[in-house]
């Protein structure tokens, strides 16, 4: 069966954003931008991947893809109704309209959408890519954490869940340090 990883960026506080969607004063390096790239190359939306050559890369972890509208709305600046081309795009949201084929706005329940699409007989992982309101709400489906931890505190923003108390045990079961203070840990559901 298929997962639900929820694959994120946070800093030592808890936020995966600032409190406008920032997520600039992230200290990424060289060496991580390049491990993100050979590990995780489907994680970078669709105009980075051009940017930085992973064009026609394979992905390597992730077929699908889930985000909420707030997630998605920072890709009509860009301009793109799909900044994940190379994905199948699943948008939760009961007020968005998008005129785009290849992005889906499911309006429904959202732990009903993931059960369905963990249930197809083949593909890849589940892309959980935020937000905070989303990840609560799937917290009982996400089988999997990919945690970039980064030294740097924010002070206010998206918190990684934001919802209602319920404590949820996850087990690490492996970490990798990077030259700029980060660490990414791996968390599988206890």
């Amino acid at each position: 069966m298929r997962k639900l990883v929820y694959y994120v960026g946070v800093s030592l506080d808890g936020y995966i954003a600032g409190p406008d969607a920032e997520f600039d004063f992230y200290p990424l390096s060289d060496q991580m931008a390049a491990w993100i790239n050979e590990r995780y190359p489907e994680t970078l939306p669709t105009h980075v991947r051009r940017l930085v050559g992973l064009d026609g890369v394979p992905n390597k972890a992730f077929d699908t893809l889930v985000m909420g509208r707030g997630t998605y709305l920072p890709a009509l600046d860009v301009p793109t109704t799909s900044p994940y081309a190379h994905l199948r795009q699943y948008v939760l949201s009961s007020t968005l309209k998008i005129d785009d084929p290849t992005v889906r706005v499911e309006t429904g329940d959202a732990i009903e959408l993931v059960r369905r699409l963990k249930a197809e007989d083949t593909g890849m992982d589940i892309y959980l890519c935020g937000g905070g309101k989303l990840a609560a709400s799937l917290l009982p489906e996400i089988d999997e954490i990919i945690l970039k931890s980064y030294p740097v505190v924010a002070g206010a923003g998206i918190p990684m869940f934001s919802g209602r108390f319920r404590p949820t045990l996850f087990a690490p079961t492996r970490r990798e340090s990077f030259d700029n203070g980060a660490q990414v840990t791996w968390l599988a559901r206890a």
